[in-house]
């Protein structure tokens, strides 16, 4: 199934209506697009530069994925609480939240930024979703481009990948 009919199968998911019902959005390139950084730099003929990317973060100008941003005002109309895990940084906190804002993502219960090293991207999704299940919630459904954002334990009832041509993380 496509990510565009994502939201008309929404209206089909146990939502047990006490606001404990969470939906897991990756950042970058689920609920965000890089797609003018990568334009910048060749689409992938350059090296990628952490550094360079990391200006590009703190512009803030990363528009959303019309797609996934459709799936979020979705998910909200059921009762469904979005939940934000990427692999961006703390100190990158402010600047994600007004771009997550001024690309429409208006509330979130949580927005949850790598704070601490860990060995693989799938320990550390796995590890804060392990840590929202145990504060009471319940993940109905989990979306992400890369398969470390969905593998690992706690993943939520659905999952879905989207496709990522940029770039893969292990």
């Amino acid at each position: 199934m496509s990510l565009a009919g994502v939201p008309s199968q929404a209206s089909g998911l146990d939502v047990k209506g006490d606001g404990k019902d969470v939906w897991i959005f990756d950042t970058d390139e689920t609920s965000l697009s890089n797609l003018p950084y990568y334009a910048r730099h060749g689409f992938g003929v350059e090296k990628y530069n952490s550094t360079l990317f990391n200006a590009w973060v703190e512009e803030g100008k990363a528009p959303a994925l019309p797609e996934t941003l459709r799936l979020y005002k979705k998910l909200q109309s059921l009762g469904i609480k979005p939940v934000f895990i990427t692999g961006r940084t703390e100190d990158q906190r402010n600047v994600t939240k007004s771009n997550l804002l001024r690309a429409g993502y208006h509330s979130w219960e949580k927005l949850v930024l790598k704070a601490s090293s860990y060995p693989t991207a799938v320990a550390y999704k796995s590890s804060q979703r392990e840590q929202i299940e145990k504060s009471g919630y319940r993940i109905i459904g989990n979306i992400g481009d890369q398969w470390s954002d969905l593998l690992g334990s706690h993943a939520g009832n659905r999952t879905f990948k989207l496709p990522d041509p940029m770039y893969y993380i292990s």
